[in-house]
């Protein structure tokens, strides 16, 4: 039996409820109507296709289905599938006064790559932080583009203004509120060029109102905390253990930066009870929660984790990317902001858009409502998945002493090595042809040295390059 089928029907991120699942489903679809996240004629998955995503039978599913449309939720045509009906639903609209005019600044300066720099050249490479490439769906993009070319109104292709595109905005909006959980307006969402360009706007802000510090996590990228720090702000690393970032230790910083649904580079979820003592301590606080949702669509075989963003929207940035689920080259990410930081965001990136191109946009924009971006990313959740695999049975046959961990999602995993041979392994890697890291150099520099393991990559070979790089590997560990 073929799995191709699962590449078909878009992403509905939905939380259920409850003990009996048909009616936790039924309860859950409910409130995504209600509250907008699902607008009147969207379509739903497949009964199949949601049935995998959520582990659960398909009967189960379709019963939902059937009763729903019974009470007048969802309709169901033959041949047009699970529909949204066309009743009255509000989303939750912006509060009075959130749009923002903007203000004259300088060009925010372009933002680095966001992967790791490579440090010698190799036949293979194994980094973490990149998608293949060789995937990028060329020729869907191209006929993105040319449909949005042929309908964009005239003004789209002058300078436009600090927010972007309100064709990708409304997009995004809609997308972000079914497949990840947030609650988004069009008009407290700012494109950018990417997750570190938003960064650096945050970092502009936050200096601005004073903030002094912004704590973050014990592991990460040194591109995020030296940004920090060139803007005045200090990064106090936060404990980390065996559940994830001590979100409980957080004091009197005035925001931290975390990957909750998928924490970078070591794999795990934020536990629920951690996530919700982050909120709190926001709350209490008046600080800011800055979620970097790097690669939130890659889930493999555990429940969505909704992003974090849906518990507060008026105390979490959401901050997202196109950089793994289509290609870093595209120079676009999005932040969606609470309503008091939409004009200060806007006056920190000055007074029109000179970071993200108009065509870019206005492309993305038809991508995700014609539903190639949920085709896309459900297909490269197949072939990475696959990947992952490989690389978990190759290590049981080859090194069944290296313990594989931070795979349930996500386009890397964390190889656990003997105490002290890190680096030793490393050098092996490099004279087999290989590059990767070591976790040590994710290492906040506050944090003492942790254990030993590798943070392997494998999204970014190319199928034929993928068998040499996975055979480096195995040479080169213990």
């Amino acid at each position: 039996m073929t799995d191709s089928w699962a590449t078909f029907g878009a992403d509905l991120h939905l939380e259920l409820r409850g003990t009996g699942l048909r009616s936790g489903l039924m309860e859950a679809l409910r409130e995504a109507v209600r509250s907008g996240r699902l607008a009147p004629g969207t379509r739903l998955p497949s009964s199949r296709s949601l049935a995998a995503d959520l582990g659960v039978a398909r009967n189960t599913v379709a019963d939902a289905y059937a009763e729903l449309v019974a009470e007048g939720w969802l309709t169901a045509r033959q041949g047009s599938g699970t529909r949204v009906a066309r009743r009255a639903a509000l989303r939750p609209g912006p509060a009075a006064g959130q749009r923002g005019t903007g203000h004259r600044g300088a060009p925010a300066a372009p933002a680095p790559a966001r992967r790791p720099p490579v440090r010698r050249p190799a036949p293979h490479t194994l980094y973490p932080g990149a998608p293949d490439l060789a995937s990028f769906p060329r020729g869907e993009w191209l006929k993105a583009a040319r449909r949005a070319l042929t309908s964009a109104p005239h003004e789209a292709l002058g300078y436009g203004g600090p927010h972007g595109r309100v064709e990708l905005r409304t997009a995004l909006a809609d997308y972000l509120a079914r497949a990840r959980g947030v609650h988004a307006d069009p008009d407290r969402i700012v494109v950018c060029s990417g997750f570190v360009h938003g960064l650096r706007l945050m970092a502009r802000v936050l200096h601005r109102r004073r903030v002094r510090e912004v704590a973050v996590e014990s592991y990460g990228l040194d591109i995020h905390w030296n940004l920090l720090a060139e803007a005045g702000l200090a990064t106090p690393a936060l404990p980390y253990d065996e559940h994830g970032t001590r979100t409980g230790e957080l004091r009197r910083q005035g925001a931290v930066l975390i990957t909750p649904a998928h924490q970078f580079p070591l794999g795990g979820a934020l536990p629920p009870d951690r996530r919700a003592a982050a909120v709190d301590w926001a709350r209490g606080t008046g600080a800011l929660i800055l979620e970097d949702d790097y690669d939130g669509e890659f889930r493999y075989d555990r429940q969505p984790v909704g992003a974090l963003q849906g518990l507060d929207p008026e105390r979490v940035v959401y901050l997202g990317t196109a950089s793994k689920s289509l290609t870093p080259g595209l120079r676009l990410g999005w932040m969606v902001l609470p309503e008091g930081l939409v004009d200060d965001v806007l006056a920190a990136k000055g007074g029109s858009d000179w970071t993200s191109s108009a065509l870019d946009q206005l492309t993305l924009a038809e991508f995700i409502r014609s539903g190639a971006y949920d085709r896309h990313v459900r297909g490269m959740r197949l072939r990475y998945r696959r990947r992952r695999d490989q690389l978990v049975a190759a290590l049981a046959e080859r090194a069944p002493g290296i313990r594989v961990s931070g795979i349930a999602a996500g386009l890397h995993a964390v190889l656990e090595l003997p105490p002290g041979t890190e680096r030793t392994v490393v050098q092996a890697a490099a004279w087999h042809g290989l590059a990767v890291n070591g976790l040590d150099r994710f290492r906040h520099p506050d944090v003492p040295p942790g254990r030993d393991a590798l943070v392997v990559g494998y999204a970014t070979p190319t199928d034929s390059a993928w068998s040499g790089a996975l055979e480096a590997l195995c040479r080169a560990l213990p």
